[in-house]
């Protein structure tokens, strides 16, 4: 039996910006919620995707799926499905390619606040 049309992997996978049309402006909006800069900086220091829910925010589940959105718009993570749960990578190489040493810079900002 065939998968119904649109069910396939793909739409296991939201839509990611190119990092090209990526704005220092859009980015620093995104980095500016330090619920964001935490997110930022427990996926800079992990060693592989994590789930959302693997890391321990302080807001609903509905306001962590924003925040999670809103780094996804600004090119900063990178989203796929495991099963059933939404796995976060942080974009470091293209990041770093697009702007180079700005992840560094907040992730240690974030460590002294």
């Amino acid at each position: 039996m065939r998968a119904a049309a649109g069910t396939g992997r793909r739409d296991r996978v939201p839509p990611h910006p190119d990092m090209r049309e990526i704005g220092l402006q859009q980015v620093m909006e995104a980095l500016v919620d330090p619920v964001r800069r935490r997110i930022v900086a427990e996926l800079y220091a992990a060693r592989e995707d994590l789930a959302c829910g693997a890391i321990d925010l302080p807001v609903s589940k509905s306001t962590a799926t924003h925040h999670f959105h809103v780094l996804r718009e600004a090119g900063l993570i990178r989203q796929h499905y495991a099963g059933t749960s939404r796995m976060n990578a942080l974009r470091r190489e293209e990041f770093e390619e697009r702007f180079p040493g700005l992840l560094r810079a907040v992730v240690a900002a974030h460590g002294q606040e």
